[in-house]
């Protein structure tokens, strides 16, 4: 990929920060939209952002900082959204529809939009016409804070032709950072969407003091509910909708970033679901974490699809009737035990 293609990245957090910090330590140029004027002088003049992985520091002449949303677009060949799904339609409402038009996308975004129950590119084919052939994701297992103490960490990249998916992925691509590419673009997707509710059930789980034994079994679980969904969904969806149907349950993108999200301390669906357990609303769990966990959403948006897809989800399901039915947290896991295998 030339030197001469422009990055921009959407969003502030915690992930599009080491984002930022992956592509600014490979010397690449990066537009960069930050919603918060106070955020972008703070940049500006400690070179680190306050809010969030704040022991990254940036060459801040790889920077260029914007508030405005239509100029880091257009000034932009390649743009990365990293803003949570809840809050996707909001930030890109102000874009006209051909905003996107000639430009690749890559979402780091690890949820379907609200409401309409989308999938990112679903959402930016509806709303901008961008055509499949140039929407990528990114998927794990990677965690910001790794990143930001540079720990050898794994990207896997997925878009239609492997070739431009490729280019993509060298972007990143760096002495602590290593990635993968297939053409998985739709079940990576769904993957990330749905180990984010898993990793919810196992916070869930720890907070209720479930030990280790418990915890395997429960995500082994988790992992042939994950097989059944994609299955079911890609009869559902059909070939106009799901254009690959090869998945490759085993690899990274798959298994290995439902392990590190159901088991890290450094995930905040874990987190957020641990404080579940261990009593706490819903709204002071989200006050306390204090950061979008986009698994909360997402059980929401996986029930209402498989509503009518119809798969076989009894843990998705438990998280949903949890965080969304106020049903006693005990009394759905308590029902979850005697049904694994």
């Amino acid at each position: 990929m030339s030197k001469a293609n422009k990055v921009g990245i959407i969003g502030s957090g915690s992930w599009a920060t080491a984002l930022a910090k992956i592509l600014t330590d490979n010397g690449r140029q990066v537009n960069w939209w930050i919603r918060n004027e106070d955020t972008i002088r703070h940049m500006q003049q400690r070179h680190h952002n306050k809010h969030y992985l704040t022991s990254v520091y940036f060459d801040t002449h790889l920077l260029q900082l914007s508030s405005n949303i239509k100029q880091v677009v257009a000034d932009s060949d390649i743009l990365i959204l990293a803003v949570p799904s809840a809050f996707l339609e909001d930030v890109l409402l102000v874009l006209p529809e051909n905003a996107l038009q000639q430009k690749s996308v890559i979402s780091a975004i690890k949820g379907l939009v609200p409401n309409s129950n989308m999938l990112i590119n679903e959402y930016l084919n509806d709303g901008f016409a961008l055509p499949l052939e140039q929407y990528f994701t990114i998927t794990g297992p990677c965690h910001a804070e790794e990143v930001a103490n540079e720990k050898l960490s794994y990207l896997t990249f997925s878009g239609l032709e492997l070739d431009t998916t490729q280019a993509m992925a060298d972007l990143f691509t760096n002495s602590y950072l290593q990635t993968i590419v297939n053409n998985d673009v739709i079940g990576v997707q769904l993957a990330a969407v749905l180990k984010n509710i898993y990793a919810m059930g196992a916070g869930i789980a720890h907070g209720l003091e479930y030990g280790d034994n418990f915890l395997s079994v429960l995500i082994t679980n988790c992992f042939r509910e994950m097989q059944h969904f994609l299955e079911k969904y890609t009869v559902w969806a059909g070939p106009v909708h799901m254009p690959v149907t090869q998945h490759n349950y085993n690899a990274s993108a798959y298994l290995g970033d439902l392990l590190v999200t159901c088991y890290s301390l450094h995930s905040r669906n874990r987190t957020f679901g641990n404080m579940i357990g261990k009593g706490y609303s819903v709204k002071a769990a989200q006050l306390e974490l204090n950061m979008i966990a986009e698994g909360y959403y997402a059980s929401k948006c996986i029930y209402e699809i498989n509503d009518e897809i119809g798969a076989y989800m009894p843990v998705a399901q438990a998280v949903y009737a949890v965080l969304w039915e106020h049903l006693n947290a005990p009394e759905a896991f308590l029902a979850l035990e005697k049904g694994f295998v």
